[in-house]
């Protein structure tokens, strides 16, 4: 039960600073500054970023003794407290999630007690942005020696970054298109807020097909490409490889066809209801997919990769 549980740990964590940074930088770069459409006058933003925040803490504390569990093997033993300061101590895995516990509270703290604003969301998405580099420490990125271990590192973080705006981003999403209103004014900052994120949204490819290669580099590597199906750690990630393909056709279809179509109807109440419907269907897809690429990252960063064989 130890493996799952950690497994579990993972993905909660990578859940919370992908919401914390993603959808604090939505808020600041895809929503106006002032009016009802802004996150200052969203109900539910602060309390997103609220909930981000705390379920990346409480995971990143948790998974400390879970760590230890792993490495002695016992959960009572994970659970005594000379276990569980060697791992803070001793191990880069444990400081870098003592560290991101932190930084999430500290966010959360931000959130409850500063006045919504950008200036609050651009704080938060500065300590997501931190919270979510530190997990370069929970995987495979900072195990990588030799002169490649900082280019490895680097990819790693920038790799997190890009994927935590996008998912942060359809989170956000999601919750704009709860709402079944096509009233103009919503159905405006909507499509203006699809307009903003598409030109980042083909930065962001770039950054992750990149990124991805990059690190697939190190892990994998050309002398081990039977790895990719022969291993586990290799089956998870050419699962991971379909899923983002996946994603990236959504995508295509939200920028080049749905969104369009939502800007031809926003005068029509009728007509917007259905432009929005199919948007809300293909972003819960997306969104879907954007999780199952979570968890099995969570699962297979656990794993040998086919390089260290």
């Amino acid at each position: 039960m130890l493996e799952p549980a950690v497994v579990l740990l993972r993905l909660m964590q990578y859940a919370g600073a992908m919401v914390l940074m993603g959808s604090s930088l939505f808020f600041v770069y895809a929503l106006p500054a002032t009016g009802a459409a802004s996150a200052a006058e969203t109900p539910w933003a602060s309390k997103l970023l609220a909930a981000g925040g705390a379920l990346l803490a409480i995971a990143a504390l948790l998974s400390v003794p879970g760590q230890a569990s792993m490495l002695t093997g016992s959960f009572a033993e994970g659970l005594k407290l000379e276990t569980v300061s060697a791992v803070v101590t001793g191990m880069d895995l444990g400081k870098a999630a003592v560290f991101r516990a932190a930084v999430a509270a500290i966010a959360v703290v931000l959130v409850v007690t500063l006045k919504p604003s950008r200036a609050t969301w651009t704080m938060t998405a500065a300590l997501g942005a931190l919270a979510t580099a530190s997990l370069a420490w929970m995987g495979h990125g900072a195990a990588t020696e030799g002169p490649g271990g900082p280019v490895h590192l680097l990819s790693e973080i920038l790799h997190g970054w890009a994927a935590a705006i996008w998912i942060g981003a359809l989170v956000a999403f999601l919750l704009l298109l709860r709402t079944r209103t096509s009233a103009p004014d919503a159905t405006a900052a909507l499509h203006r807020a699809l307009h903003g994120f598409s030109g980042i949204g083909t930065a962001l490819v770039a950054v992750l097909v990149a990124t991805g290669a990059i690190n697939g580099w190190f892990l994998v590597g050309p002398a081990h490409l039977d790895g990719l199906w022969t291993t586990p750690y290799g089956r998870f990630l050419s699962l991971k490889v379909v899923l983002f393909v996946a994603m990236l056709g959504l995508a295509a279809a939200n920028r080049f066809q749905l969104t369009p179509a939502l800007g031809r109807v926003l005068d029509s109440q009728e007509h917007g209801q259905a432009a929005r419907a199919a948007l809300r269907r293909s972003v819960v897809i997306e969104t879907a997919f954007g999780f199952a690429v979570l968890a099995l990252v969570a699962w297979f960063g656990t794993l040998a990769p086919p390089a260290s064989m």
